[in-house]
């Protein structure tokens, strides 16, 4: 496949519409479990402080961290799992042709689920950290210019190299594939799902750094960023709409250190 026919909508063509469809539905439908469990710990933790902008407005609390990390990954397979559609049908369809059945497969997404796990252990920290901020620091000057920056430095990494490279990989499921061994049955399908998960980190990490400020369990900022992840990854011009995003956040970051009383509003 030429590297101008390696596109995501592409890779659907790698097997018959039947296991397109089959995993699109697998996916699709974990992924909406995971929402209905996240709305549900949102509800729950709804009066608990889970982002910068919420100090001062909400209650206090430490989270233990097996709670967390369960809460982070239901999230991250929420937000996450239908985004990865093309890479799987096309890891499907290779494992398929060389009689590996399904297993390789599941194992892949497992890989991949694994990345975004273990990187919840910085959320994790980071919500620590915060539950150590008394409603002080809501009045302080810092706290919105803290704010602001983080806005400001996860709108700039839009434009850098390293998102364009990762964002590449993601958009190119059938050269990502075959350029990774996949002989090796569920071992080295694991270890691929790794590799695509530290790609996908890369192009996701700092626009999920936000949820820090505007709060982990913000449903309305989650499903903004899922809407964006889905189509930076499915859509050709990907790339312009997350620099169209970094523009956005190095905006809105400005107007939090100008206007402290935004961060607040934003964080609702």
């Amino acid at each position: 496949m030429a590297a101008e026919e390696d596109t995501p909508r592409a890779a659907f063509g790698l097997v018959s519409w039947r296991v397109s469809l089959t995993i699109v539905i697998a996916l699709v439908t974990l992924s909406a479990l995971a929402w209905l469990g996240t709305i549900e710990q949102s509800h729950a933790m709804g009066a608990m402080v889970m982002g910068l902008g919420q100090i001062g407005r909400l209650n206090q609390g430490n989270m233990g961290a097996g709670l967390f990390l369960a809460m982070w990954l239901s999230m991250m397979a929420a937000m996450m799992l239908p985004t990865i559609a093309p890479m799987v049908v096309a890891h499907a369809a290779i494992v398929r042709r060389r009689g590996e059945g399904v297993l390789p497969t599941l194992v892949f997404i497992a890989g991949y689920l694994l990345v975004w796990a273990t990187i919840g252990v910085v959320p994790l920290l980071a919500s620590w950290g915060i539950a150590q901020l008394g409603d002080a620091a809501a009045q302080s000057h810092w706290l919105p210019a803290l704010a602001g920056m983080m806005l400001i430095v996860a709108g700039a990494y839009q434009f850098t190299g390293w998102k364009r490279v990762c964002l590449d990989h993601c958009q190119s499921p059938f050269a990502f594939v075959v350029s990774h061994d996949f002989g090796g049955g569920a071992r080295s399908a694991v270890r691929a799902g790794v590799v695509h998960g530290a790609y996908c980190l890369g192009c996701c990490w700092a626009m999920m750094a936000v949820l820090l400020v505007v709060g982990l369990m913000n449903l309305v900022w989650m499903a903004g960023l899922f809407v964006l992840f889905f189509t930076e990854k499915h859509w050709k011009r990907g790339l312009v709409l997350a620099k169209i995003a970094g523009i956005a956040l190095v905006i809105l970051g400005a107007a939090v250190i100008a206007w402290p009383a935004l961060l607040a509003l934003i964080s609702q």
